[in-house]
């Protein structure tokens, strides 16, 4: 059983999440099978991927369960995050619904974003006691803008995909009802276009961000990975899956 659906229609190749009944949160199969699916060469004919998640929302991120979080599955995302940032070409996310955790994560990593104004997106991280790490923060703070990133995760209240797109996040920001019109024009402007200008820029953009962003981080890498291993963690992981309040103890 896969839990994508993925079709190609000529320029254009649709990748659609398919775990509605489970607000298409990212299990460890899911998570593989998006790596996969951006880690190969795109055929001679496409210009574009297109993501989507089926049903009312985009994706509530990584799939919980009561026993906290793996850091193995920190690591494993961001490779997943890695490979649809590094894609040859353009990759275009519609997000029709709830864009929570790692799935706000995973449409930053989209080259553009067509949202529903009402869509929210969110960063709950600090309320589930576990942290962003380096390269997601990193990512957050190209996207966003440092004051930005500092309400999407110490605050990790969710905005809307209207407040997004004033901010410079969100490409197109519409009601639900014209979001497919709104999506289907970029995606046939960027289809026209000559494919090596599409692998080159693209190219260039990522790597003019990587440089911008260089630092050593690796003393932060084992405070995020001693979050990850925290009480804290387990407490806040179990709460939010048992829908209760988390009593966090600072260990």
């Amino acid at each position: 059983m896969s839990y994508l659906r993925i079709e190609h229609a000529g320029a254009v190749r649709t990748i659609t999440m398919a775990r509605p009944e489970k607000r298409n949160a990212i299990n460890p199969q899911m998570m593989r099978e998006l790596f996969d699916a951006f880690s190969q060469a795109p055929p001679e004919e496409e210009r574009i991927t297109v993501l989507r998640g089926e049903g009312v929302v985009f994706c509530a991120g990584l799939q919980l369960s009561t026993s906290g979080v793996d850091p193995r599955e920190a690591v494993a995302i961001e490779q997943m995050f890695e490979a649809v940032q590094n894609y040859p070409l353009p990759v275009l996310a519609v997000v029709q619904g709830a864009a929570i955790a790692g799935g706000c994560e995973l449409s930053l990593h989209c080259d553009f974003i067509v949202a529903a104004d009402d869509a929210p997106f969110a960063m709950p991280l600090a309320q589930l006691g576990v942290s962003t790490t380096w390269f997601l923060t990193k990512k957050l703070i190209e996207m966003a803008g440092p004051a930005t990133t500092r309400e999407f995760l110490l605050l990790g209240e969710p905005m809307p995909g209207s407040r997004l797109h004033e901010l410079g996040i969100v490409t197109r920001s519409v009601t639900r009802d014209e979001l497919d019109d709104a999506a289907q024009i970029l995606i046939d402007r960027v289809a026209a276009n000559a494919p090596m200008s599409l692998r080159t820029m693209k190219k260039l953009i990522v790597k003019q961000m990587a440089y911008l962003f260089d630092a050593d981080h690796r003393e932060l890498d084992s405070e995020v990975a001693e979050v990850y291993a925290s009480e804290d963690a387990v407490e806040g992981v179990a709460a939010r899956v048992e829908k209760r309040k988390a009593t966090f103890k600072g260990v």
